[in-house]
């Protein structure tokens, strides 16, 4: 019998979420404890800052370049290589639960397997996974959580807004906030959690597995339960230390970096990459932002405490001793820093930096740690193999993450390519207290129709925004030590010409391989 291992994700939550993080308003007693009797990561980070590219990267060890799925909506290929199978192999039980998105979700005749399994309510196998049940963010949508509520709670359907709703709610009139009348054990936090300590029962003590438990929280919408909106009273919240203060400041700071970033502020070209087509970050209020951060601390809360239940469940079964459990989400989430909501293409620490948590088996008598060189999504696949006592395939192309702080670790790389709407690249290297992010050309021609796009969100043809043109020299650079929210790019500096030149070398040195063909997008989702 070998070590068991409880993978753990969340869905763009920030770095600061947890208290062993930094977090002051959030109770999280079972991550911290994790983070206390392990190995916590101060400088972690996702391959890609929208879902699928950075879930896909955990599923494969790979970049986003290598593994295909470049963006949400072009598909993490059929081919491509599953750490969950290479754990099969080795005699371990596998299963997914809970969110998946390595394919769109904007599928409803089932054309994506995720999709078909769900409509099918089939249980797999699925990409190496012996077991699969999966749940989005309500009812819509294809999901064996959404076949459950239409089943047994048909009267909560209407409680659940839709992914990228704006609909004004709450007490200030926050985009995407509701009350959900749905029961707190009926939300898809409860669900997924009952899912897994489900799955668990049907294993013999013996057994070895691997468990990805997959949460839809805390993304948007904030349709929390409406029994849970008492956590938190949003009138005695600061705003987010990342918030420069005042629309005149967020504009001072937003001017100094290339134009998308200021032209979604002002709304003059929507972030239909990642965000609401409709949303205008100019139009938040503050005590819309401080709203929307109570429903978000309250939704990590929730969380912890699903956690501990599956814990409570695993010692209960006398696991606990010889089970790994990892704890991360697959990207950030602004939630107010800067002015802004959401996520898209903005290579700064609030959408890059991950919180990460390994607490190894107890029985593998390794100290605890606080790590701080930087590590990878990439670096979760050959960890888990580590873990499984196999070696990793060649095709990983992370290493299994460092135990203790020393470890030789330089860099992360984070990657964008659009799906939508912008058409360009960017690629970003996070070195030696610096991020440094060098924007390619703009690809004129990716592959879609921009009009037939933007009507997908109700947009007409004489509405649909100039395409923003980068020629190459543009970039952002940022000292993180300094300057920890990133508000002053120092990209046209000419004092750190030499050290922005030395990191876009670095960065171009180690781009992983890109596969050929580039795939395209197919699907919106």
């Amino acid at each position: 019998m070998g070590r068991k291992i409880l993978f753990i994700t969340t869905d763009q939550q920030r770095y600061d979420a947890y208290g062993c993080n930094g977090g002051t308003v959030a109770h999280t007693p079972t991550a911290d404890t994790l983070a206390a009797q392990g190995i916590r990561f101060e400088r972690a980070y996702c391959t890609n800052v929208v879902c699928t590219p950075a879930r896909s990267s955990i599923h494969t060890g790979q970049y986003p370049r290598t593994h295909g799925a470049i963006a949400n909506g072009v598909p993490l290929p059929d081919d491509a290589p599953s750490v969950a199978q290479a754990l099969a192999d080795g005699g371990y039980r596998t299963a997914l639960i809970g969110k998946v998105h390595f394919e769109p979700i904007a599928d409803p005749t089932g054309q994506w397997e995720q999709n078909r399994l769900s409509l099918d309510e089939s249980s797999g196998p699925y990409r190496g996974f012996d077991y699969v049940r999966f749940a989005g963010h309500g009812p819509l949508g294809a999901s064996h959580y959404a076949n459950w509520l239409r089943e047994n709670r048909p009267e909560s359907l209407d409680g659940f807004l839709r992914i990228f709703a704006t609909t004004p709610g709450g007490e200030t009139g926050a985009p995407a906030v509701s009350a959900n009348p749905v029961r707190r054990e009926d939300y898809h936090t409860d669900w997924v959690a009952d899912a897994v300590i489900d799955w668990l029962g049907t294993l013999d003590d013996d057994e070895d597995w691997f468990c990805w438990m997959s949460f839809p929280d805390p993304h948007h919408p904030w349709d929390l339960p409406a029994s849970e909106h008492k956590r938190f009273d949003w009138r005695t919240l600061d705003l987010p230390p990342g918030h420069p203060g005042s629309a005149e400041r967020i504009r001072e700071i937003l001017e100094k970096r290339p134009r998308h970033w200021l032209d979604w502020y002002d709304g003059s070209v929507p972030n239909v990459d990642a965000a609401p087509a409709d949303f205008v970050p100019a139009d938040l209020t503050e005590d819309q932002i401080r709203e929307i951060n109570a429903i978000v601390h309250a939704k990590n809360e929730i969380l912890d405490e699903a956690y501990r239940r599956v814990l409570d469940y695993i010692a209960g079964r006398g696991w606990d001793d010889d089970t790994d459990v990892i704890l991360t989400t697959d990207h950030g989430e602004f939630q107010g820093e800067l002015g802004l909501l959401f996520k898209g293409p903005y290579h700064v620490d609030a959408l890059m930096r991950l919180p990460l948590i390994w607490r190894p088996a107890p029985s593998a008598g390794v100290a605890a740690s606080v790590v701080g060189e930087p590590v990878s999504q990439v670096d979760l696949a050959p960890t888990f193999c580590q873990i499984a006592g196999i070696e990793p395939p060649e095709w990983m192309q992370g290493r299994a993450l460092p135990m203790q702080p020393d470890s030789g670790r330089e860099r992360a790389i984070i990657e964008w390519d659009s799906q939508l709407d912008t058409g360009f690249r960017m690629r970003t290297i996070v070195r030696e207290g610096w991020i440094c992010t060098a924007y390619e050309p703009t690809d004129r021609d990716y592959g879609f129709d921009r009009a037939r796009r933007y009507a997908d969100f109700g947009i007409p043809p004489e509405d649909v925004p100039e395409l923003i043109v980068y020629d190459g020299t543009e970039g952002e650079l940022y000292n993180y030590r300094d300057d920890p929210y990133q508000w002053d790019n120092r990209w046209d500096d000419p004092t750190v010409r030499e050290l922005r030149d030395a990191l876009v070398a670095d960065l171009y040195e180690h781009l992983a391989p890109a596969r050929e063909p580039r795939l395209r997008p197919q699907a919106m989702g």
